[in-house]
């Protein structure tokens, strides 16, 4: 029996895929800004989230629990960011609907802090979040969970999303496994 290609708009995404349910997967991010970012994706290609028929939304969201609660536990997350750029004008990049899940936690992150320091063009982000997290922490140190400039990210080989991807799916069986 072969497998169907799963796509991400044009892209074929089947190696990067770690959990599919009956109308949604979750798959590894090209570009993640920390460790454990992914995306949850519908598998009908939907550039929006109005275009989901009624138990394609319902897979969705319940694909998009499952997974939270997983990242969460993975990655030791204390919280995490959910995104959904809806739509070429709120930032979308890829005309397929997805929600980016980004972990979040208590010793690096600025919280609501961040939006006054991008509100002020003379404010150096990066040092200020640096000093921020001194002050806060006293740490000279940061983990790899500190959000990287966007200039500091590159796209990661096919091969590393597919190691990511199996660990990953290895990891969510055990996991609900125990549940």
């Amino acid at each position: 029996m072969t497998q169907s290609i799963i796509y991400f708009s044009k892209f074929a995404v089947n190696e990067q895929v770690f959990y599919k349910s009956k109308y949604t997967y979750a798959l590894v991010n090209l570009k993640p800004i920390v460790p454990g970012h992914v995306l949850v994706v519908p598998l009908r290609v939907v550039p929006r989230l109005k275009d989901l028929t009624e138990e394609e939304s319902i897979d969705y969201m319940m694909t998009l629990q499952r997974v939270h609660k997983f990242i969460e536990h993975i990655y030791n997350a204390d919280s995490l960011n959910i995104a959904i750029q809806d739509g070429p004008e709120a930032g979308q990049s890829v005309p397929h609907l997805h929600a980016h899940l980004i972990p979040r936690h208590r010793v690096n992150n600025m919280g609501d802090k961040i939006y006054e320091a991008l509100n002020d063009p003379a404010n150096d982000i990066e040092e200020n979040y640096i000093e921020f997290n001194k002050r806060k922490y006293h740490q000279r140190e940061f983990n790899d969970f500190v959000v990287k400039p966007d200039s500091d990210r590159f796209p990661r080989t096919d091969e590393e999303m597919q190691k990511e991807a199996q660990w990953l799916s290895q990891e969510l069986k055990a996991y609900f496994k125990e549940k």
